[in-house]
Parts: C-alpha cells; structure tokens; sequence
C-alpha cells in the first residue's frame, strides 16, 4: 500500500470518527502532496513514496518551528494543537535512527570522506545525510558531526 493510499484510507476513517484536526492534517498533507506532484510530474502526475515523506518532513518542520514560537510565547494551547498534527505527519515517515545508528553512519562518513577536522565538516554532513536517506533530522546530524570529528 503505498502513501497515498494510506493517507487516504486514514481520510475516511477520521471521516467516520469524526476526528477534524487529524483529517484536516492529512488534507493538508495530500493537498501538499498532490501540488508537489504536478510541480514534478506534471498535472497528471502522481506522488511517490518518496515525495509524501519530502512533504511530511517539511510540514513537520513547520510543525516544530511553530510549537517553538507558541511555547516562547506562553500559547500551550496552540503548541499542544501544533503537536497533535505533528504526530501524525510523523506516521508516514520511516522510524527514526537511534543514537547508536547515527553515531556509526556519521563515523562510517567520516572514513569514507577521510575528514581529519572540522573544516571537512560539509564532505561528512553530505555523506550522512545521504546515508540516513531521511530518518533524522539535520540537526541531530550536524550535532553528532560535530561531536565526532576532531
């Protein structure tokens, strides 16, 4: 069953549950989805896989920054809102890396890359990112990156 598939049959289910903020997120999710695909492929054009998770991501960032500035801003209603819809963007994306995983893919970039410093740090960061194909986040890369080279 690929994404689209699934974000439509959790379509009709938060339909019949009646669930507004999860279908109004995964409205939003195939309707950012559907764009990207006629962006691509043109107006006849279907998303694949891969482009549902590019959209998930990005929506997710978007979720991440807003909670931030709500929190900052003293809104835990809205934080708690934004949090909601985040977890379930979350669902169509691969589990993420744990530390331990990261940690070898990030040191297997730097033998690959032959980094002795940080001045290699970008050659590493686009190994591993390449290597982690979407199952963490840049910033938790960047961050093991960094910890990791001399």
């Amino acid at each position: 069953m690929t994404l689209l598939e699934q974000i439509d049959s959790q379509l009709k289910d938060a339909m019949r549950a009646k669930d507004m903020d999860k279908l109004n997120t995964l409205r939003a999710l195939k309707s950012a989805a559907k764009y990207l695909a006629i962006e691509k492929y043109g107006a006849d054009g279907n998303a694949n896989d891969e482009d549902v998770m590019q959209v998930a991501r990005k929506e997710i960032k978007k979720r991440n920054e807003s909670i931030e500035v709500y929190e900052k801003n003293g809104r835990p209603e809205a934080a708690a809102k934004e949090k909601a819809e985040k977890a379930v963007l979350e669902t169509f994306l691969p589990a993420a890396l744990s530390d331990a995983e990261l940690e070898a893919i990030v040191k297997a970039a730097i033998s690959e890359t032959g980094a002795t410093g940080k001045a290699q740090m970008g050659a590493v960061m686009k190994a591993a990112v390449a290597k982690a194909a979407g199952r963490a986040d840049g910033k938790q890369i960047s961050a093991m990156v960094a910890k990791l080279l001399p």
